[in-house]
């Protein structure tokens, strides 16, 4: 049973979203090139997931599986991650201590849980190794599941990547890598192969 839905999960449920997870964080991963020195932030809704209204019917069990499939990634590959809270914790994200001093990112005092953070940033709090909170991030690439809006945590030019996992469970999944700006005028070149 779920501790905010109010209906059973199914574990054939709870499987796909661990796999659709993988699969769609995987792909960015290999589509945008990340590594140990880029960050991947990810915002996901489990009320979203499970075919609800964002922030009517959290489930710690679907964030639970996200969580899971999010510590493989960054087993696998190396990525350092975030996860995106929600509004009640100002969007605050969970990332691990190491993470925090690699990217020198601020650490702020909150707990995740599921009615004020999220089903999947409370239960990345509790999975993952050496968890803290930061205020805000600026990452190389996204994955948004469930419209949970990750934009100000991305560098600014964002470049919309279409995966083929395009959802989870009953969420839509939206993803970006970026790149850095073009700066400079007329005289300006962007590769040494330019003019």
């Amino acid at each position: 049973m779920s501790e905010l839905l109010k209906d059973p999960v199914p574990e054939d449920l709870i499987r796909s979203v661990y796999d659709q997870t993988l699969a769609a964080v995987e792909e960015l991963v290999q589509v945008a090139g990340l590594n140990g020195g880029t960050l991947l932030v990810i915002g996901a809704s489990s009320s979203e997931i499970a075919g609800r209204r964002i922030g009517t019917a959290g489930s710690l069990e679907i964030g639970r599986a996200v969580a899971r499939a999010l510590r493989e990634i960054r087993q696998r590959f190396g990525v350092p991650i975030a996860v995106q809270g929600c509004e009640h914790i100002n969007r605050a994200l969970v990332v691990e201590r190491e993470t925090a001093g690699r990217f020198g990112l601020e650490e702020v005092r909150v707990v995740p849980v599921p009615e004020a953070g999220g089903a999947v940033a409370s239960a990345a709090f509790r999975l993952w190794k050496d968890p803290v909170c930061v205020e805000a991030v600026r990452a190389h690439a996204g994955i948004d599941i469930g419209d949970t809006l990750i934009g100000m945590h991305l560098r600014p030019v964002a470049v919309p990547v279409r995966l083929k996992t395009d959802r989870v469970g009953a969420a839509r999944v939206v993803a970006a890598k970026t790149r850095p700006k073009y700066v400079g005028g007329p005289r300006a070149r962007y590769s040494l192969d330019d003019g």
